[in-house]
């Protein structure tokens, strides 16, 4: 059910705050970290995906803007930002409902925007497996990022720790939660 607006048209903060933090215990998903300033509420996750593990995520509510959903995606770029820059385009294209982008450290960053009026329990799940899938998808085209000397991508061990939110919006994910929806 999304969260109403007031006669003002402002989302009330600490209500729609504590709808996120029972939205997140819902969905199994636990913050390592969670910080309030000046009205604007974040969250720090880390979450898995099949073949990505510890995708380090923070979702950022300013009620009267959006949510934010914020993955630091790869540390700072040391390669030819030229081939870097050409690769994020077209991950911009190539994947809707995403969108990359240079932070002002060089690092790349994976973002997703919600409206506060469409804000549900299932918008905040379906985002967050989202991020994740596409951090699984784009994996073996990250691994120079990610894993620096690296000639392939490590394998995981164990389950991941949300395979639950992952399996409950699978449906909705179709192929890009296998991992399989080419990208060039």
């Amino acid at each position: 059910m999304p969260v109403t607006a007031r006669a003002d048209g402002a989302q009330h903060r600490p209500e729609l705050a504590l709808k996120v933090d029972q939205w997140l215990a819902e969905l199994d998903v636990e913050p390592v970290e969670r910080a309030s300033r000046e009205g604007v509420e974040s969250w720090d996750l880390v979450l898995d995906g099949v073949r990505r593990r510890g995708v380090r995520v923070t979702v950022i509510l300013d009620p009267e803007v959006a949510l934010v959903c914020w993955v630091h995606y790869a540390p700072p770029l040391n390669d030819s930002f030229r081939v870097s820059y050409k690769k994020l385009l077209r991950w911009n294209d190539e994947l809707p409902f995403v969108k990359f982008a240079i932070s002002t450290d060089e690092r790349p960053v994976l973002t997703s925007e919600l409206a506060t009026g469409q804000l549900d329990r299932d918008a905040l799940g379906l985002t967050l497996a989202r991020l994740v899938a596409v951090c699984d998808l784009l994996v073996e085209q990250s691994v120079d990022w990610l894993w620096p000397h690296a000639k392939k991508v490590p394998t995981p061990e164990g389950e991941p720790r949300n395979a639950r939110l992952m399996a409950r919006y699978a449906r909705e994910l179709g192929e890009l939660g296998t991992g399989t929806t080419p990208v060039g």
